[in-house]
């Protein structure tokens, strides 16, 4: 097996036409596709139902996994000889409401869905239209057999929270939390990695095949947290300064931590280096920069992802941006 220096590279993703989604991914994130609408797009992803490549360097043209699988030392202390991350980040667009849904754990989901993983998530909003919304969890405790009936009768909506939103807005979901995303929010989701989902309620929709989208309310009920559930508390800011940058952390949990940078320089560089334990994803919200080594001058826009593998050699970071970064 092969050891080298490990350089960052850009990652193309896998994309999803799911019937609600909307067109900015395209028009305003650079995603290229054939797609009519563009729902989601899998930016970092070993799953096998959506699998990303490497977009730049000399494994240009390979999927991620393989690419991990041949190097598992970029994974740090998450190395595996099948190449698979312990994560899954997308970018969505929501023109029309998701469906309303709910995710197992990981002991659930390992000993009924054949060793797969649980999911939890964080969505952080990109951007939502005036009024938009989130639903997270019930108003009032539920009991199983009456919350089902309230899905088979299309009338569930009325019993959960639903939490205005606004840009820079961020949420984590529990696996176990009834949620969904609403009309006119786009997000950047982070989760485990898997791809787990019990539907509750589908608002009657078809897929392109004309046949309405199935339920699971079964598995849903087994898994989902029927207390009631307030207002989500907004997590207290740590924020840190370096000259060039401002960081806050938005959310730490068992899976992930995000962090927001703000990346303001000019003849100056951000100097950095990924340990050899721990690999890092970043995510271009806005703005555009380069990520540059002694071999290499990286340049990014919005809407790119790049993956830094663990050990990496030594960055410089410049540019006028915002990024997501996320580690585990």
């Amino acid at each position: 097996m092969s050891q080298r220096l490990a350089e960052p590279f850009l990652l193309q993703p896998a994309t999803k036409d799911y019937p609600w989604g909307g067109t900015r991914l395209k028009d305003e994130y650079g995603k290229r596709c054939a797609m009519q609408k563009l729902a989601e797009t899998w930016e970092c992803s070993t799953h096998p139902d959506g699998l990303s490549i490497v977009a730049s360097g000399e494994a240009a043209g390979k999927l991620l996994v393989e690419e991990l699988a041949a190097h598992p030392s970029y994974l740090g202390k998450h190395a595996n000889p099948q190449g698979e991350l312990p994560i899954l980040i997308k970018f969505i667009d929501a023109q029309e409401n998701l469906s309303v849904q709910v995710h197992p754990d990981d002991a659930y989901a390992n000993e009924h869905e054949h060793g797969q993983k649980g999911k939890t998530e964080m969505w952080y909003v990109l951007d939502a239209e005036p009024g938009a919304e989130l639903i997270f969890g019930c108003q009032k405790t539920m009991e199983k057999e009456r919350l089902a009936e309230y899905a088979r009768l299309g009338t569930i909506e009325q019993y959960l929270n639903r939490v205005p939103v606004k840009q820079g807005d961020h949420l984590l979901i529990p696996a176990g939390q009834i949620h969904a995303i609403c009309a006119g929010v786009m997000v950047a989701e982070i989760q485990e990695n898997s791809n787990l989902t019990y539907r509750l309620y589908d608002y009657g929709r078809r897929d392109y095949k004309g046949n309405l989208r199935p339920l699971h309310l079964e598995r849903a009920m087994e898994v989902a947290d029927l207390r009631a559930l307030g207002t989500p508390r907004r997590p207290m800011r740590i924020i840190h300064h370096k000259r060039g940058m401002i960081g806050e952390e938005l959310c730490r949990c068992a899976y992930f931590k995000v962090e927001r940078l703000q990346i303001r320089t000019e003849r100056e560089f951000l100097s950095m280096q990924t340990s050899p334990e721990d690999f890092t994803v970043w995510m271009c919200l806005n703005g555009c920069g380069m990520v540059m080594t002694d071999t290499q001058s990286l340049p990014f826009f919005k809407g790119d992802t790049i993956f830094v593998p663990a050990g990496s050699v030594p960055i410089r970071l410049q540019g006028n941006a915002t990024l997501l970064q996320v580690n585990c």
